[in-house]
């Protein structure tokens, strides 16, 4: 995800890695149009996603707007259940967990066992200024998240844990920048066996790099580790500065490790990237980030996703980064209760903690709008409603098909309540929903800040 905290290190990529950052700065930004990345309203990083119950559960760090380093203080949570819907739960976890963290939010994965989920995270240790792995633990997949241990799990001054729970029920973490580490973890998956190992970073393991004397292999950071019909893969950051992403595979889950080659090369406008591969309802999907939002770039970056399938002999294909991301699988129900903040694509509107629970859409102005893609009207629908809340004079939500500009079928009026989070639900006659189309709700009214939004649901 980003340089080791290690001083000599950084010391030494100094050079390669200001320069790389300048000419990162000095892109344009690429303004995605479709449907990646799939988070719009803040800057995500580092997805590392999970299966669980029939959803994909993504979890990311949270780049700062306006950040000029890796400014991180919380990690944030989404999920889908058609990979272009992304429900957002918020953030479950930041910094304020863990009392012995001094800063850095960085990247990390969770993993579900025996109930439990767990979080493994990099933050720097106040106490020894350091970066150490810590461990959050909850009940559910999106939390809340508490710190399972009040220290650190291990502690070696490296990043970027990926955790993995092989076939006989062992379960592994891995981490490392500059160096790659693992250790067995217990079944409690707080606490290991043994001491940390070091993996032999070999040129035959992890590919060559030429220029960098003390780094002589493409390893960089950021390993996915993960198991498929048989093979153990390692999926990782290679070669700062800009990163590509390659991989290795071997026949046990400690090596040894062969160097199979790129699966994205390098490209768009941060120099970083970091991938995460699930198999979901059939297909395989890689997560990585990019900046292609406005504002984005090495220090702003944006989550994205595509759809892959595996080679014949189980060699991971080249992937390109697209804005289209990846296709719908399956349909959205407009007939049950959707939460506001399940979105496609997001202009101009923010999401905040509702006194409801979960999150609601906010900062609405004239104009903002939010796209959910594939919505099952079947025969038609016959009214809309939505949860929704102004302190200001409230304003109107446009039920649009299609496009931002596409055909209204139906208008509620929303009044002033009195309040951003006195809720009342409004609705209004719907006409001409039919099949399955992309939705859009786009919000109109005065100046400022107009009102917020919970939920909505169509009657058929």
């Amino acid at each position: 995800m980003k340089p080791t905290l290690s001083s000599a290190a950084v010391r030494r990529r100094a050079g390669a890695l200001l320069t790389a950052i300048l000419c990162a700065l000095a892109l344009a930004p690429a303004v995605a149009k479709a449907d990646n990345p799939i988070v719009q309203h803040i800057y995500t990083a580092d997805p590392a996603p999970l299966v669980h119950n029939g959803r994909v559960y993504l979890y990311t760090g949270h780049d700062e707007d306006g950040s000029t380093w890796f400014t991180m203080k919380e990690w944030r949570v989404w999920s889908s259940d058609d990979m272009v819907n992304w429900t957002d739960h918020g953030s479950p976890m930041n910094l304020g967990t863990f009392a012995w963290a001094k800063q850095d939010a960085w990247a990390g994965q969770a993993i579900q066992r025996n109930g439990k989920f767990y979080w493994y995270v990099p933050v720097v240790n106040r106490a020894t200024g350091r970066m150490a792995i810590g461990v959050g633990v909850a009940d559910s997949p999106t939390g809340p998240f508490r710190d399972a241990l009040g220290r650190p799990l291990v502690e070696n001054g490296e990043i970027d844990p990926t955790v993995f729970i092989d076939d006989n029920g062992q379960a592994y973490l891995y981490w490392g920048n500059p160096n790659l580490w693992y250790v067995r973890l217990n079944a409690d998956m707080t606490s290991f066996s043994g001491s940390p190992t070091q993996i032999p970073l070999t040129t035959a393991g992890f590919g060559s790099r030429t220029g960098d004397a003390s780094r002589p292999t493409l390893y960089e950071e950021g390993p996915w580790v993960y198991k498929r019909n048989g093979l153990y893969y390692n999926v990782f950051a290679a070669k700062c500065c800009s990163e590509f992403i390659a991989y290795s595979t071997a026949p046990s889950p400690t090596g040894p490790w062969t160097y199979r080659g790129t699966v994205m090369p390098t490209q768009g406008s941060s120099f970083t990237n970091h991938a995460g591969i699930v198999d979901f309802k059939g297909s395989s999907y890689f997560f990585y980030h990019n900046g292609a939002l406005p504002g984005g770039g090495g220090f702003t970056r944006s989550v994205a996703v595509e759809r892959f399938g595996y080679n014949a002999d189980g060699t991971i294909p080249t992937i390109t980064m697209t804005t289209g991301g990846a296709p719908q699988a399956g349909t959205l129900n407009p007939f049950v209760r959707q939460e506001a903040e399940t979105i496609a694509w997001g202009s101009g509107i923010e999401t905040e903690p509702s006194s409801e629970g979960g999150m609601n859409v906010g900062w609405i102005e004239n104009g903002d709008y939010v796209k959910v893609k594939g919505a099952a009207f079947g025969t038609g629908a016959r009214t809309f409603s939505a949860r929704v809340a102004s302190a200001a004079a409230g304003g109107a939500i446009e039920v649009r098909l299609d496009g931002p500009s596409g055909a209204v079928v139906g208008r509620c009026g929303v009044s002033g309540t009195g309040g951003w989070q006195n809720w009342t639900t409004v609705s209004c006659p719907v006409g001409g929903a039919t099949g399955t189309r992309d939705l859009y709700l786009r919000f109109t009214g005065g100046s400022g800040y107009l009102f917020n939004v919970n939920w909505w649901q169509f009657t058929a």
